[in-house]
């Protein structure tokens, strides 16, 4: 008996050490409550948002856009997010992704292109230049945590975000939705990435863009997710599936907050809306 309480002793010992520890590992920037499947997939988030019109001439570098943003102040700064489209799409096909994403917790700020014919490295541009105005000029400014910031892009917007995660390593991830470049080696890419592609892709098809620039670049993070039955402008509608995805790699990895990883790890097998996902199980 006195060895079995003994054991209990040391125990319980051991747990309150390491409990301490355990909180120290919790990420300063989670923001909002624990998720769960049906908050992640919601189409409004835990917060309320605020939609400020950015006019062209606002700043220099990019066109015009929108700001989406939390209107609570009360849990600091937030992730900043900067979203462009693709070829021949004006903004209005990416504004869905401003009022999902900024109710989940983020600055979003969407980009109407110089002109909708811009290739993907004057659209990399053009993100950069807007990543310096929405955290120095922008009506977010005091909301946005210039340390924490992503870039998100479509077809030619997707193989922009490439290009800006290889100009500015030190972006915390981005998400490439059916990129498009005629560059194929992004081996130089250390920013963790998550990577869409369609099946059913012609313009972009999946296999020679998508995962190719995928399996080529060597962050200690990456995810690839192949859409099942699906074509090249799918992300420019509202999709669950992208929607999910999307807010949980960055709430993973622009808020560094691990209350996300088990939707992420382990991989979901393949379903209905999912053909094939590979990844680098972050934990």
């Amino acid at each position: 008996m006195r060895r079995l309480i003994a054991m209990c002793a040391a125990l319980l010992a051991a747990t309150a050490f390491v409990s301490p520890a355990r909180a120290a590992l919790d990420s300063p920037y989670e923001r909002g409550p624990d998720p769960t499947l049906a908050s992640i997939q919601a189409v409004s988030g835990p917060f309320a948002v605020t939609r400020t019109v950015v006019p062209a001439g606002s700043g220099t570098g990019f066109n015009r856009g929108t700001l989406y943003y939390p209107t609570d102040t009360s849990q600091g700064t937030f992730g900043g997010v900067v979203v462009i489209p693709g070829f021949t799409e004006p903004e209005s096909t990416m504004s869905w992704y401003g009022p999902r994403l900024a109710s989940q917790g983020f600055v979003v700020f969407t980009l109407e292109p110089n002109t909708v014919l811009d290739f993907p490295d004057a659209r990399a541009d053009q993100m950069l230049a807007a990543l310096t105005y929405l955290t120095t000029k922008s009506a977010a400014k005091d909301r946005v945590d210039p340390a924490r910031l992503s870039v998100l892009g479509h077809s030619m917007g997707g193989g922009a975000t490439f290009r800006v995660a290889q100009r500015k390593p030190d972006l915390k991830t981005a998400v490439a939705m059916a990129p498009w470049h005629t560059e194929f080696n992004w081996s130089n890419v250390k920013v963790p990435m998550f990577v869409f592609g369609s099946d059913n892709d012609f313009i972009a098809p999946a296999g020679s863009m998508a995962s190719s620039f995928f399996t080529s670049i060597t962050p200690a993070e990456k995810a690839y997710l192949l859409l099942k039955n699906q074509g090249h402008m799918a992300y420019i509608f509202e999709n669950t599936t992208i929607a999910q995805y999307t807010i949980t790699w960055l709430k993973r990895f622009l808020d560094d907050d691990t209350r996300y990883s088990p939707f992420l790890c382990p991989a979901p097998a393949a379903s209905a809306v999912i053909s094939q996902y590979k990844d680098t199980c972050p934990v």
